[in-house]
C-alpha cells in the first residue's frame, strides 16, 4: 500500500482529547493541510439531531474552511468523527452518507484512531504516516 496520508502526532492528540471530551456524544471536525499531511484537526460543533449515534459537521465550519483555503489557507483534507461505543471503522450509517469525495475521514473509537479514504466504491483503509509536531 502506498503512502496516501501524513498525520502530525499533535492531531492524533487532539482527535482522541476530543473524543474523550465529547463522549457519550459523537464528536467531529476537519482535517485541514496540504499535500496530503494533516497538520490540523479543527473541532466542530455536531449539529445532528441524535448526537449519541450520529454526527453532522455544522455547515458554517465548513464553509469557513472553504474560505479559507480559498484566501491561501490550509485546505479540507477530510473530516474525522468518533463512534464512543463503537469501533474505529465506518459504520452502515457512515457508509449511507458518504459523499465518494477521495477525502479521509478520521474515526476514533476506544482510544484507537483509524483513516479512511471516501472514494467511489466505498471506505478503503488508508495507510498513514505519522509525523512529529
Amino acid at each position: 500500500m502506498v503512502m496516501e496520508l501524513q498525520v502530525t502526532s499533535g492531531v492524533i492528540a487532539t482527535l482522541l482529547e476530543e473524543a474523550a471530551r465529547a463522549a457519550p456524544e459523537e464528536c467531529c471536525g476537519l482535517l485541514l493541510g496540504r499535500d496530503g499531511v494533516v497538520s490540523e484537526a479543527r473541532p466542530a460543533a455536531n449539529v445532528a439531531e441524535d448526537r449519541a449515534r450520529r454526527f453532522e459537521i455544522d455547515p458554517m465550519a465548513l464553509f469557513a474552511a472553504h474560505k479559507e483555503a480559498r484566501a491561501g489557507g490550509p485546505g479540507l483534507l477530510g473530516y474525522y468523527h468518533s463512534h464512543p461505543d463503537g469501533h474505529p471503522t465506518p459504520s452502515a450509517t457512515d457508509c449511507d452518507h458518504a459523499s465518494g469525495d477521495a477525502r479521509a475521514w478520521a474515526i476514533i473509537a476506544g482510544g484507537e484512531v483509524k483513516f479512511w479514504r471516501d472514494g467511489a466504491g466505498g471506505f478503503e483503509e488508508m495507510d498513514v504516516g505519522m509525523l512529529e509536531s
